[in-house]
């Protein structure tokens, strides 16, 4: 006697639940929720090797070099004190900071305004204590290829670029937390 189609189904539910309930079959969830890179309107960069090292002078006076951050996911912000749109993502930029781990995240800013009393009163004006670099040559914007105000390149733990904005963005969002986050696990 042959078992009927309905019965034949039944029974492989029945077998599949049982493997399920074994621990035969794993099940993860697809990602939910808006993708964060497009959610930010940040492009990605396809580089798959290192940013080439860098030094620059921090605006007290320190180097800093590339090599001081590695490990660590940075966001390397572009800005100027004459641009407004700096003057507005500054603070979220300094807020992003402040939630995320230290150890693990780093937001480095970089300028090539020389007057370092303009910028500490500038910072001043906005609450914000960011690292500021000077690219007096503006040998690493052009490297990134910066052309506009506010620039912002991510870059992975293991140096290399992963994404660039153009444009002030909202970076003490959840959709950049949630991108900082994704960032520690790449």
């Amino acid at each position: 006697m042959r078992p009927s189609r309905s019965r034949g189904c039944v029974l492989a539910l029945m077998i599949s639940l049982l493997l399920l309930s074994q621990g035969a079959f794993s099940y993860s969830a697809p990602p939910t929720g808006p993708d964060p890179f497009s959610s930010l309107k940040i492009s990605r960069l396809s580089e798959s090797g290192p940013m080439a090292a860098f030094g620059l002078k921090s605006l007290d006076g320190q180097m800093m070099h590339s090599s001081d951050l590695s490990g660590k996911v940075i966001l390397l912000n572009f800005w100027a004190t004459w641009c407004g749109p700096c003057k507005e993502e500054m603070p979220s930029l300094a807020r992003l900071q402040q939630q995320l781990d230290p150890q693990r995240f780093r937001i480095v800013t970089v300028t090539a305004d020389m007057q370092p009393q303009g910028i500490k009163q500038f910072l001043g004006q906005l609450g914000v204590g960011l690292p500021v670099l000077f690219d007096e040559d503006q040998e690493l914007a052009r490297r990134l290829m910066v052309r506009g105000l506010p620039t912002t390149i991510l870059i992975t733990q293991d140096g290399r670029p992963v994404g660039r904005a153009v444009g002030p963005r909202a970076w003490d969002s959840s959709d950049a937390v949630a991108l900082m986050q994704r960032l520690f696990k790449e």
